[in-house]
């Protein structure tokens, strides 16, 4: 997961050089034809043959139209609106979003320090929201929005995979979920390059693509699944909190993104919110050791 938390970082920096070539909707679809190429592959190497898998073929294509599909739709054309480092900020309310609907459906426990930790959480969230611009219906606010919608789609990709891992193999799950979303996106990229006046593609532009598209959209996911598959939902997702630290230094650094307060307040409340969705309880132990032996 540290590993897939190192691409992520990077990848809010490629996107956002890149969309500034293509577009947001003809780089994702490219991005996601390259992820489904890149998984088949690995799918024919580790496998020996693409099997559809039945009835889950079905349902994790649907997810895939989620979790990929509408959800890079949201992401991608937000992260022309804000920030690399705001962007990352914001999707770090998944794991939040991960644990809430975990615990609704069963497949985790929401203790009071969990949800007190969903509050704060969103509370870093809205103050990454409000920094530099009025709350008001302007494009920066639209952006973030956008951002947050893909959040929690993001979050019920995640839940709802975690049930499927239980009969069908990370890697194949992946696989036939991008599958969905790059059935989804690639009539959004054909209609954009369409109407959309010519551009100059860049070797560096090109990168972007592989880049985003073979380790971002399909390595790191298997990754994903994979640590799901033997840790849980809510715990995997929490890493994700370290992705906006990596985010917002790559933005400073490569795209010269201004690194302001309130983002160094809004990410710490998140990080503090999220730290308290993976623990028990907030009691030191030895004060829950005394309580019991009172009662």
């Amino acid at each position: 997961m540290l590993i897939t938390v190192a691409i992520w970082s990077a990848n809010f920096v490629v996107v956002k050089a890149a969309i500034g070539v293509f577009g947001p909707l003809t780089f994702t679809s490219l991005r996601w034809g390259v992820a489904l190429a890149t998984m088949l592959l690995i799918v024919r190497w580790r496998s020996g043959a693409i099997r559809w898998p039945g009835r889950d073929g079905w349902i994790l294509m649907g997810l895939g139209v989620l979790g990929f599909g509408c959800y890079q739709l949201l992401w991608t054309i937000g992260l022309t609106q804000i920030t690399a480092g705001d962007s990352a900020l914001i999707v770090a309310s998944s794991p939040v979003l991960v644990a809430l609907l975990a615990g609704a459906v069963g497949l985790d426990h929401l203790t009071p320090p969990k949800l007190a930790g969903a509050v704060i959480a969103f509370g870093g969230v809205a103050v990454v929201i409000a920094a530099g611009h009025e709350l008001r219906l302007g494009t920066s606010l639209v952006g973030d929005l956008l951002t947050l919608g893909a959040a929690a789609l993001w979050a019920v990709y995640t839940t709802a995979g975690a049930r499927l891992l239980r009969r069908i193999d990370p890697l194949r799950a992946t696989a036939w979920a991008v599958l969905g979303g790059a059935i989804f996106l690639l009539p959004l990229g054909v209609w954009e390059a369409v109407t959309s006046a010519p551009v100059d593609v860049t070797p560096a532009a090109v990168a972007g693509v592989l880049y985003s598209g073979a380790l971002a959209a399909a390595i790191a996911n298997v990754i994903l699944f994979n640590a799901i598959r033997l840790a849980g939902p809510t715990r995997v997702m929490s890493l994700q909190f370290l992705v906006p630290a990596g985010a917002v230094v790559l933005g400073a650094i490569v795209l010269a993104e201004p690194v302001r307060p309130a983002q160094l307040l809004g990410g710490a409340v998140i990080v503090l919110g999220v730290w308290l969705l993976r623990q028990p309880a907030v009691m030191p132990p030895w004060v829950r050791a005394r309580l019991v032996s009172l009662r």
